[in-house]
């Protein structure tokens, strides 16, 4: 690969390699992210790929990051009529390169049919799924080759980072990430500019950006689709945020071992970055140099707290320290250090490209701009989303999900994975936003989505999420290691029919105190599934313990 020495020479090749994928003519891209894989999606792209060539079909086989509908799994498009195929298997591969690619025909039976009204939907944005999606963090997803740097740049990929370092000081950078309002996406919310501005006002030998990758709430999967499936934007808007902090050359990618997948795409992406001359010495011939390492995690939940991913990539034993100081005065190795996570980071290109202006035009008053999620759970649609900021929950289940699985009722939704908190169906047209979800004694979380329905035991389901947190519990301080422990000892009691008279008291009075007194972010909101569940489904508690019955039948 040739190196790009600058801007002009960067708009020019972009061009040129945007011109020659639009001579393609049919391309069939096939979504290899993880959800499509266990679904036989790596056969898929063999057969694809095997059979345009027997046949001597005129087309390119391309594999994609996650194309969002994972309920339709194994996907495909065929461009450039953009057909949305789903679950195709090997064994229909044959007959669609014929038909399809081949003849310009259709197979109906692999179009996605709307249940609600019967419709024959034959492209993405037809389909209910996408209908009220709007993607920008997640923009290039089923878009782009992820093995592919070429395919990004032709995409508009790294346009950002060149308007950055040519038209933009870095006050202005910062001033633009300000005015779009980007809150981070990692759960807390804090306004990604003014991180920014406080690191570049921070005095230290070095800098450090920091991208953290260690999603581990069950139900989530949005950051690995992300670095999966479009690893250089997210490698893009760190070295963005590298040149407005100033003083800065050294940045890691943190990401738990256990996403091979990801840690394998991103290797290939910084090593593509640096033979493109996007990261090294002297970026598209300006005097900014900046690096980025992969640090592989090994699993803890903990490190997904900012200050125990710090202190585990100085290579000590993972646990959360006293803030403040806070990361940006104090953080890697002492030095001043800006860390966010995937979609933060992912988000960055777009609003340098577009303005912060415009990505404020979405969302709400104090939420802006788009959130994405993993709806799972019992609904009928389950996936990948990026919904505008203050869609109702509502709207998201039912327009988005399509509604609820099979002949259950809708329960709750639990959002912000093991450390937030159940929202039930009284609540359901509550707006999705920072505020709105702590009002309700839920989070934001990182974008965790869980729907449950009436045959779902409430406390049981309190229960699994506890009993997750107490088990990833670093265990350094004593309100986490031991008051998350005495709360399992006594939902797992409850469950089992041995309930008694003031648990749930008990449960109250133990996770008020844990969230007042834990150390870390984690351990102060690991209460959150039992406190919420305990306030708005207390008569399921009060029939376990009392007349030891589960209403949902779940409980034996």
């Amino acid at each position: 690969m040739a190196r790009i020495e600058s801007r002009v020479m960067l708009e020019v090749v972009a061009r040129n390699l945007a011109a020659e994928r639009a001579q393609m003519g049919r391309v069939v891209k096939v979504c290899m992210g993880n959800g499509c894989l266990a679904a036989g999606s790596e056969s898929v792209f063999k057969a694809f790929s095997r059979e345009v060539e027997r046949q001597g079909v005129a087309a390119k086989v391309i594999p994609t990051g996650c194309q969002g509908f994972c309920q339709g799994a194994p996907v495909v498009t065929v461009e450039p009529r953009r057909l949305f195929l789903h679950r195709v298997t090997a064994f229909d591969v044959p007959k669609i390169v014929d038909i399809v690619v081949g003849r310009g025909g259709e197979l109906i039976q692999h179009f996605y049919r709307d249940p609600q009204t019967g419709l024959i939907c034959r492209r993405a944005e037809e389909m209910p799924f996408y209908r009220r999606q709007v993607w920008i963090a997640l923009r290039n997803l089923g878009r782009v080759n992820p093995l592919d740097i070429d395919d990004y740049i032709a995409a508009g990929g790294y346009l950002a980072l060149a308007k950055a370092l040519t038209e933009m000081t870095p006050e202005e950078v910062i001033e633009e990430v300000k005015k779009s309002g980007l809150r981070g996406r990692g759960g807390a919310g804090f306004p990604t500019g003014i991180k920014w501005e406080s690191a570049r006002r921070a005095r230290g030998e070095r800098k450090f950006v920091i991208c953290n990758g260690d999603e581990g709430d069950p139900g989530a999967f949005m950051d690995a689709s992300l670095m999966e499936g479009d690893p250089h934007s997210v490698i893009e808007g760190m070295i963005i945020c590298a040149y407005a902090i100033g003083n800065c050359k050294e940045g890691y990618i943190y990401v738990r071992e256990e996403y091979p997948l990801a840690v394998k795409r991103l290797g290939i992406a910084l090593e593509q970055a640096r033979e493109r001359g996007f990261l090294g010495e002297n970026i598209l011939g300006t005097d900014f140099s900046f690096d980025i390492q992969l640090k592989k995690g090994a699993g803890a939940f903990v490190c997904g707290e900012s200050t125990t991913l710090m202190i585990s990539i100085e290579g000590k034993r993972p646990s959360p320290r006293v803030t403040p100081p806070r990361s940006v005065e104090h953080g890697l190795w002492g030095m001043p250090t800006c860390l966010n996570n995937v979609e933060t980071f992912a988000n960055i290109p777009a609003i340098i490209l577009k303005g912060g202006d415009w990505y404020a035009s979405y969302g709400t008053e104090n939420s802006k701009g788009t959130k994405a999620f993993c709806i799972t759970g019992k609904v009928k649609a389950t996936g990948l989303i990026e919904v505008p900021m203050g869609m109702t929950l509502r709207e998201v289940v039912y327009e988005v999900g399509g509604g609820i699985l099979g002949e259950g009722k809708f329960k709750a939704v639990q959002t912000g994975g093991p450390s937030g908190g159940c929202i039930p169906e009284e609540y359901i047209d509550s707006p999705i936003d920072f505020d709105s979800l702590r009002r309700l004694g839920s989070i934001m979380g990182s974008g965790g989505m869980v729907v449950v329905d009436d045959k779902n035991c409430i406390v049981e389901f309190a229960r699994f999420f506890l009993a997750f947190t107490q088990q990833e519990s670093c265990g350094k301080c004593t309100p986490c290691r031991i008051g998350t422990y005495e709360m399992l000892q006594i939902l797992d009691r409850i469950v089992a029919g041995e309930g008694r008279e003031g648990d749930i008291e008990r449960l109250e009075e133990l996770g008020r105190k844990i969230k007042m007194t834990a150390l870390c972010g984690l351990g102060q909101s690991a209460p959150n599934p039992v406190l919420s569940t305990i306030k708005y489904f207390r008569e399921e508690y009060e029939a376990h313990i009392q007349k030891k019955y589960c209403t949902a039948r779940y409980c034996t």
